[in-house]
């Protein structure tokens, strides 16, 4: 790989193209996404509403805070407040930016009950439909496999927008079979900061500026300070209080922006907090953090690209992983350390369900950092899992592909019983 290949300009698309700002949980955002796009379309305010959507979408959005609500809570929360506050052009930061006139005129639209909410009968994982209706007309807007991917918008019997849907997450950006671990470490290593500083100086600043937010007030179950309580003081520990106190905030309602990656602020969140406070701590030259964050972001994105963007699995694994792999190549690591420390870490919390966005999300990126920097530490002491001790097969790609058969495929029964257990439970 040189600066000038294809290949290298793949990969900082693929960073251009995940590392984004989301303004609260993306599965709500992505409704409240749709929510304005549909009012903007109907061109008033609609008098009835149905959301009608796949089960991973009531799963991450039942339990988490919808920013700038004033606490509300699920799909027709986010519903409405796209409806009366949304700023369609903002996509993920729709709900950005919200006057108190508008959370008390969404709290009123909420209490017509005017929005009617259907679980989907989709073969799409990642599946919204929004019709909105007032007097004669009416307005419909289909989101599919990833949170802005708009695939169909109309208005009464014309169609403004018609998609194909390809039934994967990444139809229509980079191909990410141009990803590997070898040639992630290669990119890591030529790369012109320049041509990524922008984008991860805003990683650190929105991610680093939530997790101090998290550890600063009371958020969910206080994860991140409750870690920090413990009196130990070493920067692992750090790493890992910082992180899930990131999360802390963003479930339970903060309304900071975070640069997400593959489409989750969680998987954002855990893939670049413990790397820069590892940088900090550490003292760690700026050049080497930021190939290293590059580095970390690409392993977490290679990681979910085989997964897909919701699932069974818990993302925050994926991300665990990637950031124990960048924070190996900080310390100095070459690509058989980053190799070795993402198989170890793979092979010790992959399994860690994910049922849908809350509280119990921090503890979960707790665990999985600390699952990472175990695999890390293991490398470092001369210890490894080898290949045919269960799914760990001879070459990180290889068992790459079985924890991605086994999210993407494996755990399909197993996400269908969660979703039944968590509409049941009301």
């Amino acid at each position: 790989m040189n600066v000038n290949s294809e290949l290298y300009k793949g990969y900082i698309e693929i960073l251009k193209e995940e590392l984004i700002p989301a303004t609260g949980c993306t599965e709500p955002i992505s409704i409240a996404y749709a929510a304005a796009v549909g009012r903007a379309t109907l061109g008033t305010l609609p008098d009835k509403v149905v959301v009608e959507v796949s089960g991973n979408i009531i799963k991450n959005v039942k339990s988490v805070v919808v920013p700038n609500t004033s606490g509300l809570r699920g799909i027709k929360a986010a519903c409405a407040i796209g409806i009366i506050a949304g700023k369609k052009d903002k996509k993920l930061q729709v709900i950005s930016e919200v006057t108190e006139k508008e959370i008390e005129d969404t709290k009123t639209y909420l209490a017509k009950d005017t929005i009617t909410v259907k679980y989907a009968d989709t073969p799409y994982i990642f599946d919204i439909m929004m019709t909105m209706y007032k007097d004669n007309h009416k307005s419909y807007v289909r989101i599919v496999d990833y949170h802005t991917n708009i695939v169909n918008i109309e208005y009464d019997n014309d169609i403004i927008l018609k998609k194909e849907i390809q039934g994967k997450e990444i139809s229509s950006l980079t191909d990410r079979s141009i990803l590997s671990v070898e040639n992630i470490v290669k990119f890591a290593d030529i790369l012109i900061i320049d041509d990524v500083k922008e984008l991860l100086d805003l990683q650190i600043k929105c991610n680093m500026a939530i997790a101090e937010e998290g550890l600063k007030s009371n958020y969910g179950a206080n994860i991140g300070k409750t870690l920090l309580k413990t009196g130990y003081n070493d920067v692992s520990l750090k790493a890992k209080a910082y992180a899930a106190a990131g999360s802390d905030a963003r479930m339970n309602g903060c309304e900071m922006p975070v640069i997400i990656n593959s489409g989750s602020g969680n998987q954002g969140i855990t893939t670049s907090v413990p790397l820069i406070v590892y940088a900090k701590e550490m003292n760690i030259c700026e050049d080497k953090m930021y190939r290293a964050l590059a580095l970390a972001n690409l392993i977490t994105i290679h990681l979910k690209s085989g997964i897909g963007r919701l699932s069974a699995y818990c993302g925050a694994v994926s991300a665990g992983c990637g950031v124990a792999s960048g924070i190996a190549y900080l310390l100095g690591g070459d690509l058989n350390a980053v190799s070795h420390t993402l198989v170890n870490a793979l092979a010790i919390n992959s399994g860690i369900i994910c049922d849908g966005a809350k509280s119990s999300c921090a503890a979960k990126i707790a665990s999985s950092v600390e699952g990472g920097l175990l695999g890390l530490k293991m490398y470092q002491n001369g210890n490894e899992f080898y290949s045919g001790e269960g799914i760990v097969q001879k070459g990180v790609e290889n068992t790459i592909k079985n924890i991605c058969k086994i999210a993407r495929i494996g755990m399909l029964e197993t996400d269908k019983e969660i979703i039944k257990i968590m509409t049941e439970i009301e």
